[in-house]
Parts: C-alpha cells; structure tokens; sequence
C-alpha cells in the first residue's frame, strides 16, 4: 500500500491505524502548497482536487476520502480489530466517523485553521463547534473510548483534536474530551505517529522559508 499524506493533517489517522495494524505501507509526503511530492511529481494526477488522504491498494487502485480509507484499512487487516464485528457496531462506526468528518473536521475546524476565513466564519465555527465538544464530552465520559474498543473512528478524533493547538479551542474546558484525548496520545500507535509527523511538518515548514 502507498499512503499519499500531508504532516499533521487528517492522514494521520491512516498513519495511526497502519502502525496499530503492523501493516507494511509506503509514506509518500505531499507538499500541502505545492501538491507535489518529495521527487517533483504532481499529486494531482493520483487526486485531481489535491487532497489528502490517499491510498493506493495492493491492487492498484486509488481511494480518496479519510473515512472511506480508514473503512477500508479496517476490512483489509481484521487482526488489528479496527473496525467492530457486528452490523450494529458498525452502523455506530460510521455514525462517529461522519460525525468527526463533518461536524469536526470540516465544520469546526476547517474555518478556524484557514488564514483566508472570514472573522464571521471563524467565530459561527468555534460557537457551533464548542456545542459539538461539548456532545462528545458527554458521550465520553466514563469511556474509554467512542465504541467498545479503539477503532478507526478513535484514530480520526485523536487527530482532529490534535489540531486544538493552533485554534482558540481550549479542551480542557471538557474533562472527559481532554482525558481521552491525552490517554490516547499516549498510546504508541498514536504516539509514533504525531513524533513523526510533526517532525516531517517541521522539515516542511523550514523548505516553505527557503522558498520565499
């Protein structure tokens, strides 16, 4: 497997669940400006948009989209045990992941991390994100995790709170959300990930300096 990613953006959920998995994967950096990887190729002809994720299979082909990647990874390595058995526990799988997807990722955190957002846009995001938060705290507490164990939807919402740093989101207003979310960084799968990530993006920023 190839996995064509940006340091600290919502690929790291798929790093996550491949060292959670021990599966064998190639790491392709794409330059988030740019859309070219390390030796000069344009991204955009694996993914016409330029985003990422982006897996490509054993088989050649090429999946798009951070939920469906990580939906897939859980069916093709069942022995990490991503993803629940059941029909139901999937059904909730998915309920977390379009919820971390859309409520989160694009709603919450997506305008507040955008240089180009309108000050109404940032301020309509974080008041309705905060509500969303707020939800999560609830549902968390007690729990160790959003199912029954960790799955793929953990691996997404580790990532996306990780971002809380360089927004005015302040986790610690909801005790459970912020105990989950350090409870998961310590978990080596999880863990490896953000130490390498937040390397490569440190290497990322330093050649974006050089550039200008």
């Amino acid at each position: 497997m190839q996995l064509y990613f940006s340091p600290l953006s919502c690929s790291v959920a798929t790093r996550i669940c491949l060292y959670e998995a021990g599966a064998e994967a190639t790491y392709i950096e794409v330059d988030s400006k740019t859309k070219r990887t390390q030796d000069g190729s344009d991204y955009r002809q694996v993914h016409p948009l330029g985003l990422v994720p982006a897996l490509r299979t054993d088989d050649g082909d090429v999946l798009t989209e951070n939920a469906a990647i990580l939906q897939y990874l859980a069916q093709a390595l069942p022995q990490a045990g991503l993803a629940p058995d059941d029909s139901r526990g999937r059904t909730r799988l998915q309920q977390w992941l379009s919820f971390i997807g859309t409520e989160l990722h694009k709603a919450t955190f997506s305008p507040l991390l955008d240089s180009k957002s309108p000050e109404g846009a940032r301020s309509y995001a974080l008041e309705r994100g905060t509500a969303r938060l707020a939800y999560l705290d609830q549902h968390l507490t007690g729990r160790e995790f959003l199912l029954e164990r960790f799955s793929v939807a953990d691996a997404y919402l580790v990532t996306v709170l990780g971002w809380c740093v360089a927004t005015p989101i302040e986790l610690m207003k909801w005790p459970a959300l912020s105990a989950y979310f350090a409870r998961l960084k310590d978990r080596p799968s999880v863990a490896k990930a953000f130490s390498e990530e937040r390397r490569l993006y440190g290497a990322e920023l330093e050649k974006r300096k050089l550039r200008q």
